[in-house]
């Protein structure tokens, strides 16, 4: 006997999808976009850039063309030869996963191509914080869903990644509830959303964002927050890269990306533009999920709740920040900027 599928009984996709190849994204560079990817993966000197821009070479006729065209256009032969064999290992490349970061050797790579030898090395920037009020229903709700965990899994101690992820979470959902509500605009949290974008590929523990944006990328880790930086540096260049490839956006385009990396227990955050990163490697914040903490009145309970608002009011700034700036390239620039404003 047929059963009619029903609407409660149709299979519903856990996360969105981003397609894409190295190959697609190269197509939407203008030049100087392309320069500059040149520059970084084949260190294009200053004569083979002014050579681009003058023939207003720009991603989609790079894939296109052979020795001879660069020959044609002046390019030195050995340089004719690099670019034209480079545009054939990006149409035929396939784009790294995000989780094949996990050496110190990636990390190095990683930090190398920002002009950084260690997180350490990383330029800081200052959160800008919203405060929460201590009676917000979607902070009591955070609240009260950390105490059930607590009492259904026990203190965050040797815990694995996803009994961590379980505490991500809650805060995570909470804050976006919040900055919708003080803003007014449709934002969304998208667990495990997939990103294609330039030379990484992957899904992500936590993507916030709208429709046509992403605002913000999580990586969630057990331990070993260094690996977490370069993965969630190569998230948030991804997640930079599609926002500017959904908008179809021209050499003008600015934009910025958070990201955190966290252990439920530690709390770091970034600032991804597409000159260089900044991070918080120097203060981050720390949570004590402990089952002390569930005795009604004790100083662990209130270190709890203390170090939660202390963290949520920091992602919430920033969710709102990403939120109400203007679109414009030139309001962009200006609102990164004051984050290093003393």
């Amino acid at each position: 006997m047929k059963v009619k599928n029903t609407k409660s009984q149709k299979q519903h996709k856990t996360h969105k999808t981003e397609t894409g190849t190295l190959a697609e994204e190269i197509e939407t560079y203008g030049v100087n976009d392309l320069i500059s990817f040149l520059e970084k993966q084949k260190g294009l000197d200053y004569d083979d850039a002014e050579i681009i821009r003058k023939e207003k070479i720009n991603g989609h006729a790079f894939l296109k063309f052979t020795t001879k065209k660069f020959r044609d256009c002046g390019m030195p032969g050995g340089t004719a030869m690099i670019l034209a064999d480079f545009a054939k290992e990006c149409k035929e490349k396939k784009s790294r996963a995000f989780s094949s970061y996990r050496t110190k050797k990636d990390l190095k790579e990683v930090l190398e191509k920002y002009g950084a030898g260690r997180i350490e090395d990383i330029p800081q920037f200052s959160p800008r914080i919203h405060k929460i009020d201590e009676k917000d229903e979607s902070f009591l709700h955070c609240l009260k869903d950390i105490r059930i965990k607590l009492s259904n899994m026990g203190t965050v101690n040797q815990s694995n990644e996803a009994i961590r992820c379980e505490y991500i979470s809650a805060i995570l959902h909470a804050c976006v509830h919040i900055t919708k509500n003080l803003t007014g605009k449709y934002i969304r949290i998208n667990p495990q959303f997939e990103i294609i974008g330039g030379e990484s590929t992957g899904r992500v523990d936590y993507a916030i964002g709208a429709l046509e944006e992403l605002f913000c990328i999580t990586e969630g880790k057990q331990f070993q927050i260094d690996i977490g930086f370069a993965q969630n540096i190569m998230q948030c260049e991804s997640a930079y890269r599609t926002n500017k490839r959904k908008q179809k956006a021209d050499d003008a385009f600015y934009d910025y990306i958070f990201g955190i990396v966290t252990t439920a227990t530690e709390w770091y955050f970034l600032l991804y533009t597409p000159d260089g990163i900044s991070c918080t490697s120097k203060n981050p914040l720390s949570i004590r999920f402990v089952e002390s903490a569930l005795k009604e009145g004790s100083e662990e309970e209130k270190e709890l709740y203390k170090s939660v608002k202390r963290v949520m009011e920091v992602i919430v700034g920033l969710l709102k920040d990403r939120v109400d700036v203007e679109k414009m390239p030139v309001v962009k620039k200006q609102r990164v900027c004051s984050y290093f404003e003393e």
